[in-house]
């Protein structure tokens, strides 16, 4: 694990997004995409209302005792942030944050479509003050069309992205995934679109609005439904948990679960599973002739994909594989996920551990990354571990320079030393509840 410490005295903290500027302004549905941009180096300043965000009630908490200050929500999301409090619905704090963006280069929101033109503080307007200004906005349907105003979750993007008809068992109604997927799809797409509009103004020398729609973001997740629909011309429907064929799909083992795939023509074949069954005493009756013909089905290929258009020999089949298939479930049962692994390597089979969380904390490859990185909270008397990024940089190296920011912890900073406030001034616009 690496600590995350400020870089030595007389020492240049070379980043990615180092000279760049984000005011961030945007909800659960976006605050993934500015987390992105914090991590790459970018200088994201979190304005939040006076009083603190709403986010910072979402739990878990730190030792499970709930305060705006202990969210580990929060604490994630927020990692390399500062952190102010400003009321835009106020004019006082409007004209704060419109000085604020003469110094920016990206603003991300989330509000619904003309909720900041209505404020004077929309791309158009902001534009006027700093015409190299970027404004991304993250919303369920984007900024026109019928649906521009509805209200939106995640469940409801995902539901109408399409991608929920893919996820569950085939007899079950769709099912929604564990998780702000939707509004993680967004806040990736709309940091690239952020990227992209960084690039395009070195060109043209001006910003420019960028427009994410969730709707749109999750219908590019379905897997490879749309290719499916291209190459076969058919419609892919939900195909849950369940196996079709033995030896593919995932598997109970002593210390939790694996997923293996012995597919026809790809790799391994059952040969040598089955010897590697049989060299344990765990093979059953699946040496016997009355099982080679059934096992000699599922080790051809062309034989394997004939069954999956030929339903009624499919079904009869499915009664065989059952046999096949539970002896297969005895055998994994009886190793680690490790021991499984570790053997199957060896074999050519295809078999991968599924993780869990303590599983990664203790994985070995991440950790010969330096993943995981340790942040100290100096107010909780605490040092925490959080994740670290998908991506390695050479020259301008990816860390957690800080941890999440407290309500408000950076006005001083801000205010004073960046916009000139004096100490009277910010005492009337706190007095006034604007900051």
């Amino acid at each position: 694990m690496v600590e995350a410490l400020p870089p030595g005295p007389g020492q240049a903290e070379a980043t990615l997004l180092g000279d760049v500027r984000v005011l961030d302004l945007a909800d659960a549905k976006g605050i993934y995409c500015t987390k992105l941009l914090a991590d790459l180096g970018a200088d994201v300043i979190k304005v939040e209302p006076p009083g603190g965000d709403s986010l910072r009630n979402l739990p878990p908490f730190y030792h499970d005792e709930p305060d705006p200050e202990r969210s580990l929500y929060w604490f994630h999301f927020n990692t390399n942030k500062r952190g102010i409090t400003l009321d835009l619905e106020r004019a006082d704090g409007r004209a704060l944050f419109r000085r604020l963006a003469e110094r920016a280069d990206v603003i991300v929101e989330s509000y619904p479509p003309g909720h900041l033109a209505s404020l004077g503080l929309d791309q158009a307007a902001l534009g006027r003050l700093n015409p190299r200004l970027i404004v991304t906005s993250i919303t369920g349907f984007g900024q026109w069309g019928p649906y521009k105003g509805f209200k939106v979750s995640d469940i409801t993007s995902l539901a109408m992205s399409g991608v929920m008809t893919l996820a569950g068992m085939p007899e079950d109604p769709p099912n929604s995934f564990w998780g702000s997927q939707a509004y993680h799809m967004g806040s990736v797409q709309a940091t690239i679109g952020v990227l992209m509009a960084l690039y395009e103004r070195e060109l043209s020398g001006l910003g420019q609005h960028v427009d994410v729609s969730l709707q749109e973001a999750a219908s590019m997740a379905q897997e490879t439904a749309m290719m499916h629909f291209d190459i076969k011309g058919h419609i892919r429907r939900r195909a849950g948990g369940r196996r079709s064929f033995p030896a593919n799909g995932v598997y109970e083992c002593a210390d939790g679960h694996v997923f293996l795939s012995l597919l026809a023509g790809h790799g391994a074949t059952w040969d040598d599973l089955l010897a590697w069954m049989a060299g344990e005493g765990k093979v059953g009756d699946l040496l016997e002739p009355q099982w080679q013909e059934v096992i000699a089905v599922v080790n051809d290929f062309r034989s394997l994909m004939a069954l999956t258009v030929d339903a009624s020999q499919l079904n009869e089949r499915l009664r065989v594989f059952q046999h096949i298939d539970g002896l297969v479930e005895a055998f994994l049962r009886s190793y680690t996920k490790k021991e499984l692994y570790d053997t199957a390597q060896g074999r050519r089979i295809m078999l991968v551990p599924l993780s869990s969380p303590a599983d990664l904390l203790a994985s070995e490859q991440l950790a010969a990354l330096s993943f995981f990185h340790q942040v100290a909270h100096v107010e909780l008397g605490a040092t925490l571990s959080y994740p670290g990024g998908p991506y390695h940089f050479s020259e301008t190296p990816w860390r957690l320079r800080r941890r999440a920011p407290l309500i408000g912890e950076h006005n001083d900073e801000i205010y004073r030393r960046e916009l000139g406030l004096s100490p009277p001034e910010l005492q009337l616009l706190k007095a006034a509840g604007a900051i």
